[in-house]
């Protein structure tokens, strides 16, 4: 019996498809020191990770049952991906699975940063029968977000399903990709009904002047994407959202433009220094904060699982 291991997790919708495959799923987190002695011993021949699991050139070398690596999810970055299918491993990912899960988070965090819901949740409790009052003054000031200009960086798949969003929401939406000059997006409704909008790419340094709000939708970089120079081009009071990647964004810069008012508010669900983000970050009463949930809905995992799983089956027959 072929074993995949699912060393972060797989949802029970994909372990029923490879089980009916006649595939055995082990769901054993296995620490990451320990990983390569426990696919020898095993004879696993899938791999399966998310962000968590390292999969580099070392992993790759010393275990020789290994056929397939799979991530659950859209980026790479934690997988030697070039190296493995040099050495005629399968590498596959789910791209299209969890966008309109991390979608849906960003917009969370806009709604809950224009209405300081970020805020709010953490002084009511403290606060709410004694100063009442003087709470529903300090957020009397919100604003909405109909009206308002999104600006997206990165407009691949996560990037639309963001910009659908936007715009049900009666949002403005521009955008920058180096690699996408135009883009369709249909926005789909519950009776059928879809509306077509029609995007060309703008310059980076012309989203980042002209949105109200800005989402980051890019991979791993060397190099920032927001920095010290892109704060400085936005306008006053610019809410600004990253469940991209941590990297991507400078986030000594972002607490220098949080401080001088340049931003209104951040969030971030993915951190430079993750999974030990900076207490600075952490503390900081304009930032609205999630652990990495971006793609972490019951619906996602369940399409992540089956899409997986699906993949492994043509692969591995």
């Amino acid at each position: 019996m072929k074993k995949i291991l699912a060393n972060d997790g797989i949802s029970q919708s994909g372990i029923d498809a490879l089980e009916n495959k006649g595939y055995e799923v082990i769901t054993t987190t296995v620490a990451q020191e320990q990983l390569v002695n426990y696919i020898n011993e095993n004879k696993i021949v899938g791999l399966l990770v998310r962000s968590a699991t390292q999969v580099r050139k070392e992993l790759i070398d010393s275990c020789e049952s290994l056929k397939l690596i799979g991530r659950g999810g859209v980026g790479m970055d934690n997988i030697d991906v070039a190296y493995a299918r040099e050495q005629g491993l399968h590498v596959i990912n789910t791209p299209a699975a969890s966008s309109g899960s991390v979608a849906e988070l960003v917009f969370a965090h806009l709604y809950g940063g224009v209405r300081f819901l970020f805020d709010a949740n953490r002084n009511m409790p403290l606060e709410g029968d004694s100063n009442f009052k003087k709470l529903k003054k300090s957020y009397a000031g919100g604003v909405e977000l109909r009206g308002k200009t999104l600006g997206v960086i990165g407009f691949g798949r996560i990037g639309q399903a963001t910009a659908k969003i936007a715009l049900g929401a009666g949002m403005k939406v521009i955008y920058f990709d180096p690699f996408i000059e135009t883009a369709t997006v249909k926005v789909p409704f519950f009776d059928g009904q879809s509306v077509t909008f029609n995007f060309k790419s703008l310059s980076k340094e012309e989203v980042i002047k002209e949105a109200d709000f800005i989402s980051l939708h890019v991979p791993a970089q060397k190099e920032y994407v927001i920095g010290k120079p892109e704060f400085e081009m936005m306008k006053q009071g610019v809410g600004i959202v990253n469940a991209a990647r941590g990297g991507v964004l400078d986030e000594v810069a972002l607490i220098d433009a949080l401080e001088s008012g340049k931003l209104s508010f951040a969030a971030l669900d993915v951190f430079e220094s993750e999974p030990n983000p900076e207490i600075k970050i952490l503390m900081h009463p304009n930032i609205s904060l999630t652990p990495h949930i971006g793609a972490a809905t019951k619906e996602a995992q369940d399409r992540i699982g089956e899409e997986l799983a699906s993949q492994i089956i043509d692969l591995l027959a």
